[in-house]
């Protein structure tokens, strides 16, 4: 544990002193059935070992500020499961909770801006690495979130491990959605956490929400219907092919392009009749983000390419929560009313990142094809 501990604070290092932007991708689905469906990448330069944190009613949060001291301290109202990083008991990066509220963790980095910490406001103090658990422990709904962040600070606390071994700051914004598909991105920027509706349910990183919002106006000409053929002077231009009205899509990995693919890929998506045929579709269109080794380098030569790490999606309605990672594609499922029945009132860690995938072997199953 400790050399993987200086395995983390080594590259951390490095990469936070290159201010890369970590590709992390969401978006929503509705279900026909009514289903809300959150999912999203996790893009990093280093193995952040994510595994699902399962949180039981009952237990007991304490927030810690930048010297050391404790700030708000609550008790888990709802129980809750999703992914941690470097095999914290408190963060969640992303996860749901089972009043069916969800959350999601992103790297904003030049754009979070925290509150001073001070003694005045330490009892309504938070952590960034500590909002996850607090939202997905208290609250049923969106609106309860908008509502609830009003009276606390965010504090620029620094995460052990990350950066160096007393740990530096994380820079971070975060996506909450409830199982009626209701959507806000919570930012802190000047000191304050800004609340913005996000009603296509999409989220990258830096810039700000509403800046990617607007965005979207350089793009209004893309639509999944192929263009036609059209008239240029004396000649008429066919398209090459299908996909047509699509051309112009950005294809890179900036947060800005990822945010037009992915509003346009969620919101254009074929509607799925239930849950579990719109949480496949999830894992499809979050394929279009999957990050190829070495396509991602940064500056610093030491420092390892970016890949997407994990690949997560949140059924709302029925509790469900299922993620694969980079070595397994097959999807793990972890239902929530089990998983917190079994962890008996204790917080527990369900292990995803020991399995590697197999690969089966079909050469000697063939059969005699049947005749025309």
């Amino acid at each position: 544990m400790i050399r993987r501990a200086a395995t983390y604070a080594f590259a951390a290092s490095l990469a936070l002193a290159t201010t890369p932007a970590f590709a992390c991708t969401g978006i929503s689905l509705k279900a026909q059935d009514g289903a809300a469906i959150r999912a999203r990448t996790l893009e990093f330069g280093f193995p952040l070992e994510s595994n699902v944190l399962v949180v039981p009613a009952g237990n007991e949060f304490a927030a810690t500020l930048p010297d050391g001291s404790k700030g708000m301290s609550y008790k888990a109202k709802y129980g809750f499961a999703g992914m941690n990083g470097m095999g914290s008991t408190y963060l969640i990066a992303d996860g749901l909770n089972e009043q069916g509220l969800s959350i999601g963790l992103f790297y904003f980095p030049g754009d979070a801006k925290y509150a001073e910490s001070t003694k005045e406001n330490a009892d309504k103090s938070l952590a960034p690495q500590d909002f996850g658990a607090w939202v997905l422990g208290n609250f049923a709904t969106v609106d309860e979130v908008a509502d609830a962040v009003k009276d606390i600070d965010m504090v620029d606390t620094p995460m052990p491990g990350f950066g160096s071994a007393e740990g530096q700051s994380l820079p971070v914004h975060f996506f909450v959605q409830d199982k009626t598909g209701k959507s806000i991105a919570v930012e802190p920027i000047d000191g304050k956490l800004k609340v913005t509706n996000a009603p296509l349910g999409v989220m990258t990183n830096t810039p700000p929400y509403d800046w990617q919002m607007t965005n979207l106006s350089n793009y209004v000409n893309l639509t999944p219907k192929d263009v036609g053929t059209e008239k240029l002077g004396p000649i008429t231009i066919k398209q090459t092919g299908s996909g047509s009205g699509m051309l112009g899509l950005p294809g890179d990995f900036t947060p800005p392009s990822r945010f037009v693919r992915a509003a346009l890929f969620s919101q254009n998506a074929t509607p799925s009749e239930t849950a579990q045929d719109a949480v496949f579709s999830a894992f499809h269109i979050l394929n279009q983000f999957d990050l190829p080794k070495g396509s991602i380098i940064y500056g610093n030569p030491k420092l390892p390419p970016e890949i997407t790490e994990w690949t997560s999606v949140n059924d709302l309605e029925n509790l469900r929560y299922y993620v694969r990672t980079r070595q397994d594609q097959g999807i793990r499922m972890i239902d929530l009313k089990t998983a917190l029945e079994t962890a008996k009132g204790k917080i527990s860690i369900i292990n995803v990142q020991d399995s590697e995938q197999e690969v089966e072997d079909v050469s000697g199953d063939g059969k005699p094809a049947s005749a025309n």
